[in-house]
């Protein structure tokens, strides 16, 4: 009677916490802690039409833009002007480069299956402008009468729907490697899938941070919640992180590894030409739009001014239409990154790329994670309540015990790092020796220059050749006759 006693109250303690759990699941989605900021209530569907044509607009115009732009900086580092003949400095010539696009001759290979061949570019130029449509451009500015937030939509897996059209948009990179019924093309391919599907994963991670620290996934919310630090300073290392993996998911170099001239000839498009070739050369600028934006989004505040900008005149810079011009320059900070990498590095090698990947990359987002989690929980409070006052400021116990044991396990790892430095240079300091066997390996390796062969006694190993002193007298009669003649 006693244990049936013991239980039932167990079970309605139980129940008891898994009713305040739920309450206070309530509670947080009353305060709006992982709903969207944005409100969408003043905002009809034809308006809602209004502005995917502007976002359009926009990333087609940026477009014409890029490829302007990167000409002519690559050009300046290379000490050439770059376009300058179509229209005033050359600015009509990525326009004259499309249209030369639309009026080429259209091929298709001959062992090409058509259909697949012409639906992976238009997945390729398709995907890329709908990732941009939870991207917020600016706050609530005020179009035809309507206040209405600058952003298509927003949900509270608003990153997580970037993420799911992104992995789209490498089936169109693959099926245009498998359909053009050519050796190179499929093999760009299926570089690119295992390229593209890698750093997907290292570019979740690094945003698992930023989730974190902001406690939602919505867009809006998460650029609410830089209004006092941008994510840029606590979450450094997955801004690191993500920088080296939107290079990588976008086949921009040095990762171009997919569409490697010297190895692939073209890629996965070699056998695309005119405007088939052209969405694909759309889709990778207008991808490059995407990641940068998500990058300013998540990291730098979105579409709020600089904090010496924003506390001007009570935030006048920070508001309505202003937005755009803020969300505006630091993309083009980004663009500015891409165009200087490709103008700067060589191409990677692709297994040391793969390498870095999954070696590296992966295994230290995932312990920064953990630790930023860690972190996150100790300034809660869940570790306990002990804190540390310095100049007026509190600082949890728990948090500071994570900072000495993430410095103290920094510091090793750097001891570590500089001792296989030091070996590695000692080892390849010490000389190669004068004398070696060639058959000590298990099979003949041959001399370095300067060095000497050992006779070896080896069982089974064959005998070096000895001098006949017969042969020796004939070749050298025969060579005094041939010098007489000669």
């Amino acid at each position: 009677m006693s244990t049936l006693l013991s239980l039932h109250e167990a079970a309605g303690t139980y129940s008891e916490s898994a009713l305040t759990g739920i309450q206070a699941l309530g509670s947080l989605a009353t305060e709006g802690k992982d709903n969207p900021r944005a409100d969408f209530s003043d905002t009809p569907w034809w308006l809602s039409l209004v502005k995917a044509l502007i976002i359009f607009v926009y990333l087609l115009v940026s477009t014409l833009l890029v490829i302007w732009f990167e000409r002519r900086v690559i050009g300046r580092m290379q000490q050439r002007p770059g376009p300058n003949r179509n229209g005033p400095f050359g600015l009509l010539q990525t326009l004259a480069d499309g249209m030369k696009s639309m009026l080429k001759e259209d091929n298709t290979p001959a062992k090409a299956d058509r259909f697949v061949f012409t639906l992976a570019p238009l997945i390729t130029a398709t995907m890329c402008f709908i990732g941009f449509a939870i991207i917020p451009l600016a706050g609530e500015v005020s179009m035809f009468g309507h206040r209405t937030p600058f952003q298509l939509a927003d949900s509270s897996i608003a990153v997580l729907f970037v993420l799911a059209i992104a992995g789209i948009g490498i089936y169109g990179v693959v099926l245009a490697g498998w359909s053009s019924g050519s050796p190179y093309p499929l093999m760009g391919g299926l570089r690119s899938s295992a390229q593209m599907i890698s750093y997907e994963i290292a570019m979740g991670l690094s945003l698992v941070a930023v989730f974190l620290y902001s406690g939602s996934m919505s867009t809006s919310q998460i650029v609410g919640s830089q209004a006092n630090v941008w994510y840029i300073i606590p979450a450094f290392f997955s801004f690191f992180v993500y920088v080296i993996t939107m290079v990588g998911e976008t086949n921009r170099l040095p990762f171009d590894l997919a569409e490697g001239e010297g190895e692939l000839t073209g890629g996965f498009h070699t056998e695309y030409g005119s405007m088939r070739f052209a969405m694909f050369f759309l889709g990778e600028y207008i991808n490059m739009f995407t990641v940068a934006a998500l990058a300013t989004t998540m990291f730098l505040g979105g579409w709020q001014a600089p904090p010496g900008i924003a506390a001007i005149n009570d935030g006048m810079f920070n508001e309505g239409w202003w937005g755009l011009l803020w969300f505006t320059v630091k993309l083009w900070m980004f663009m500015f990154v891409f165009v200087w990498l490709r103008g700067s590095l060589p191409r990677t090698r692709y297994d040391q790329f793969m390498r870095f990947g999954w070696k590296f990359l992966i295994p230290a987002t995932l312990a920064w994670v953990v630790l930023v989690a860690f972190f996150r929980g100790a300034q809660n409070g869940w570790f306990g309540d002990a804190a540390l006052e310095v100049a007026g400021r509190r600082f949890p116990v728990s948090s500071l015990a994570i900072v000495g044991l993430v410095a103290v396990g920094a510091l090793a790892l750097g001891w570590w790092w500089d001792s296989r430095a030091i070996a590695r240079d000692n080892a390849a300091s010490q000389a190669p020796p004068e004398e070696i066997d060639p058959y000590a390996g298990g099979f003949v390796v041959p001399p370095l220059p300067g060095q000497r062969l050992k006779e070896t006694a080896r069982v089974g190993a064959p005998a070096l050749p000895e001098a006949d002193p017969l042969k020796t007298d004939l070749d050298t009669a025969s060579s005094d006759k041939e010098a007489t003649r000669g």
